[in-house]
């Protein structure tokens, strides 16, 4: 008999009842549900976004480039752009048909001005501090950008893709596309911008051009996919995960992401017990990743190193002491360590440990738990913001560069480690921010700063009829993309 956690049963009620499951009609409006409270229009440089927001940004506001359904970069605000100065220029062409929601056209002024405030020293944009490499952005024609860099970055076009990085007229919060968006009910219906050659009284999009978008929590939005009502539930982790196989979800429905980034815990206080990093290594150590990740989702795979890939580090990920060892021997060193450390620091060894809710953060929390006190720790839950000892990290990377992973990471870490972190964001050239990166990753690992456990899950609920639906590393599903059809 499989036992549910008591929040999943009015969905597990909902299954039961079976009715209205069955697929919409392809002549309605594409009816979208994204994780969140995103019913309306946030600033990104006002704090981090939930995938809601994210998302409804993306549809209404859009960059100088933009993701495609593979997660690649396309044209956005920007038609066309070339790269000069061994890297260290960007200059982008405005399409001469953008425009905002009342007609009046896109300047490369207005562009200029939003994007200034993301690289603002008090902006509050997630992707702030990873744009410090920005030296000046400047307005070369009324449709010409040019964006100088301190040093060549040959990701930059996947951080200006971002919908953090979209471009919308300040105080109004109205964007070019490549949707035009109005209130309705609890929602927000979304309409195709006009097209090259449109006006603004051409012609009225076909109801599967529209879409209904909502921003409501994961259990609203899976239940509503279930009985029929909505195409899309977009922004899942595994916070929510068991709600999917509680609320009966068909598996043809379910989709995955390859998402790249990290899922770990951070060590947010470096005092008492884990300011050595002999201790952090024992949590470390302690963690039965397998179990872990498995209890979640059986495909979901455990890692063991910061890094996934080489990326742009000058070394292959480095890898933590333990590694070496089996479970039974990690836990068997893990508890020696413990144990000597109450030797000479008599009374128990407490770790509030930071997580999200939700039934899958229950589902993770209880493996954490069984690890430390298999090791002689006591473990404390607390809230995701509650001040802690480790905190989980749970991201996606926007861009594909090892300092990301270890700039992240760093929450705090050594200062070894963080001189090493800034040296790679200071490194004059490539080569010497590859080899920065790769001491950075060197640095962190054998500091303990970052315990990994796996790579991001993410998860969308897609029906059939939304066929360019595509899994990518970014976890990021433009809406424009979604049917075959394309604006």
């Amino acid at each position: 008999m499989r036992l549910y956690p008591s929040c999943l049963l009015p969905l597990l009620a909902l299954a039961a009842c079976g009715g209205g499951a069955g697929q919409r009609r392809d002549d309605t409006a594409v009816v979208v549900s994204a994780i969140g409270a995103g019913s309306a229009l946030a600033d990104p440089d006002a704090g981090a976004l939930d995938p809601a927001r994210r998302a409804l940004l993306g549809a209404t506001a859009q960059g100088l480039v933009r993701f495609d359904a593979g997660g690649q970069i396309e044209p956005g605000l920007a038609e066309r752009w070339i790269v000069i100065d061994d890297g260290r220029s960007y200059i982008f062409r405005l399409r001469d048909d953008a425009t905002w929601p009342d007609g009046e056209a896109v300047t490369a002024e207005e562009v200029v001005r939003t994007l200034r405030r993301v690289i603002a020293p008090r902006s509050q944009n997630a992707l702030s501090p990873f744009l410090a490499v920005i030296d000046e952005i400047v307005e070369m024609t009324p449709q010409v950008i040019e964006v100088r860099l301190k040093r060549p970055r040959p990701d930059l076009l996947k951080l200006f893709a971002q919908p953090e990085m979209a471009v919308f007229r300040l105080g109004k919060l109205d964007g070019s596309g490549p949707f035009r968006a109005s209130a309705r009910g609890g929602g927000i219906v979304l309409r195709p911008a006009p097209g090259p050659g449109d006006g603004e009284d051409g012609a009225v999009p076909r109801p599967q051009e529209t879409l209904l978008f909502r921003g409501e929590r994961a259990a609203a939005a899976v239940a509503r996919f279930r009985e029929g009502q909505s195409d899309l539930v977009l922004g899942g982790s595994f916070v929510d995960w068991p709600l999917i196989d509680a609320a009966g979800i068909a598996q043809a429905n379910v989709r995955l992401d390859g998402a790249s980034g990290l899922f770990g815990l951070a060590v947010v206080s470096r005092s008492g017990f884990l300011g050595d990093a002999a201790n952090r290594a024992a949590v470390a150590m302690a963690i039965d990743r397998p179990t872990l990740t498995h209890q979640v989702h059986p495909d979901w795979a455990p890692v063991e190193a910061l890094l996934p890939a080489q990326l742009d580090s000058a070394a292959a990920p480095a890898q933590p002491g333990w590694a070496q060892f089996n479970l039974g021997q990690r836990r068997q060193n893990a508890r020696a360590t413990v144990a000597a450390w109450k030797r000479g620091h008599p009374g128990p060894v407490t770790l509030r440990i930071a997580l999200p809710a939700g039934p899958g953060a229950t589902l993770v929390w209880s493996r954490i738990a069984e690890a430390l006190y298999a090791i002689g720790i006591t473990p404390e839950r607390v809230g995701a913001t509650s001040p802690a000892d480790l905190r989980l990290i749970d991201a996606v990377a926007p861009y594909d560069s090892a300092r990301w992973f270890v700039a992240t990471a760093c929450q705090p870490c050594s200062p070894e480690a963080q001189a090493l972190v800034d040296a790679g964001r200071e490194a004059p050239d490539l080569d010497a921010r590859a080899q920065r990166i790769a001491e950075a990753d060197a640095a962190l690992t054998a500091d303990g700063a970052y315990i990994p456990i796996a790579q991001p899950l993410r998860w969308s609920i897609v029906a059939l009829r939304l066929q360019a639906w595509q899994g990518n590393a970014r976890a990021w599903h433009p809406l424009n993309h979604l049917r075959n059809e394309t604006r």
